[in-house]
């Protein structure tokens, strides 16, 4: 699949309140073919000019919007542990141990919690991916159709933007998942298997199967590698994960 396409879908795919985040890339390509298609180096120049003022807004769009969702994601990640140990201390030994049928519901929406917060983390993590390939991919057309040599100083530029940077996403996934395989051991594998497969069909964990199998496809190995590609991807190892991969017969439309 063009890139292209896969982009517009990944957009579809996503969260309504994300889909105006990503890349301009229609609007990008569409300048390059009036830049190389300019009778005259005045519009040749105008048209240059609007490349790189969108492009350099674009890299201003992706940094607001993680950096403010990074931001929103270690307040949760805090309120969810303080939320856990709540729960925790009233149940406990010194607690006052309300009915068991108020532990196990009170234990299932802190799961549903986390499992929603790690989905939208995974998502992110995309989105970050994506719009980084979408960039790589337009500045190599940019440079074949001009004879510029925009692409290497500006991915250079790119790599040190606050979007590009997901160390501390992974790390809160990572810390999420343990949590999951903490605080609620599956019982049997088969039953884990089973609860993904309800749960990759709704809410948005659908929309992150949806973003793991794009992160898949855009970082695995194949013909267009090059020095500007993300590295394959490694997979979440938790059981959750593979087990929704795996498991995912709801079509993600």
């Amino acid at each position: 699949m063009k890139f292209g396409k896969r982009l517009k879908q990944q957009i579809q795919e996503s969260l309504p309140e994300w889909r105006d985040k990503y890349l301009s890339y229609k609007e990008l390509k569409q300048l390059i073919g009036s830049i190389s298609e300019a009778p005259t180096l005045s519009e040749y120049a105008k048209a240059e000019d609007e490349f790189l003022y969108l492009l350099n807004n674009e890299i201003d769009k992706f940094n607001g919007f993680f950096m403010e969702k990074e931001e929103d994601f270690i307040i949760r990640h805090k309120e969810i542990q303080q939320w856990i140990k709540r729960v925790v201390d009233l149940w406990g030994p010194n607690g006052s141990r309300p009915s068991e049928a108020d532990y196990k519901e009170e234990m299932a929406k802190i799961r549903r919690a986390i499992v929603d917060f790690h989905g939208e983390m995974v998502l992110l993590i995309n989105y970050s991916n994506i719009n980084y390939t979408g960039l790589a991919k337009i500045l190599k057309k940019y440079d074949k159709r001009t004879g510029g040599l925009l692409r290497l100083p500006f991915i250079q530029k790119v790599l040190e933007q606050p979007f590009f940077t997901t160390d501390l996403i992974s790390k809160l996934v990572r810390e999420c998942e343990s949590i999951i395989d903490a605080e609620f051991p599956a019982e049997e594998e088969s039953e884990r298997a089973r609860e993904a497969t309800i749960v990759a069909g709704e809410g948005i964990f659908r929309n992150t199967v949806a973003a793991l199998l794009t992160m898949q496809e855009i970082r695995n190995g194949s013909s267009t590698q090059s020095p500007f590609s993300l590295p394959p991807l490694n997979l979440p190892d938790s059981d959750l994960i593979q087990s929704i991969q795996l498991n995912a017969a709801v079509p993600i439309v």
